[in-house]
């Protein structure tokens, strides 16, 4: 029987205007209990070119919340062998609880989506029932080791167009 994945809550302060989803941490990722813990993961080092997120876990997380910035996944828990978001059994799939999350942070503006496959998963598994409002849906370059085949810099002049504007 394959392990069940199980997501992290989301690193977030209520007056977020910016929401980055990935798909679901990653098995190196679970064993740490810290989002994008993969070293050759581009996510910290893009972040600390954006908004400063230096040092230690739990300092980087505050530099994102500082600047408005939320971090989660798209999906809640799924089977997964390995770490490949390819490997996601679907069937298996749960989605976190996006109503809920939108009611509690009203000023975000902007989904970005760390890769395709994340902003696949959202369009398959969330359902949103709150009242719309616009919330803008970005799709970035997966910052996953896996993609390798762009360069630092041009991912790093993606994200910082959609983060920073």
């Amino acid at each position: 029987m394959i392990a069940v994945a199980e997501g992290f809550p989301p690193i977030a302060r209520a007056d977020a205007r910016i929401l980055v989803l990935g798909s679901l941490p990653s098995a190196r990722s679970i064993a740490k209990g810290e989002y994008y813990a993969h070293p050759r993961n581009a996510f910290w080092p893009i972040m600390r070119e954006l908004v400063g997120a230096i040092g230690s876990y739990g300092a980087r997380c505050d530099a994102l919340i500082e600047s408005g910035i939320a971090l989660w996944d798209v999906l809640r828990c799924s089977e997964r062998p390995g770490s490949l978001d390819a490997n996601i059994r679907l069937d298996t799939a749960e989605a976190n609880d996006f109503d809920a999350f939108l009611l509690q942070h009203v000023q975000l503006r902007r989904i970005c989506f760390n890769g395709r496959k994340a902003e696949q998963m959202f369009g398959r598994f969330a359902k949103l029932d709150t009242a719309p409002r616009s919330v803008e849906l970005r799709t970035l370059p997966s910052t996953s080791p896996a993609h390798a085949s762009m360069p630092f810099a041009d991912k790093l002049a993606c994200w910082r167009e959609s983060i920073i504007g």
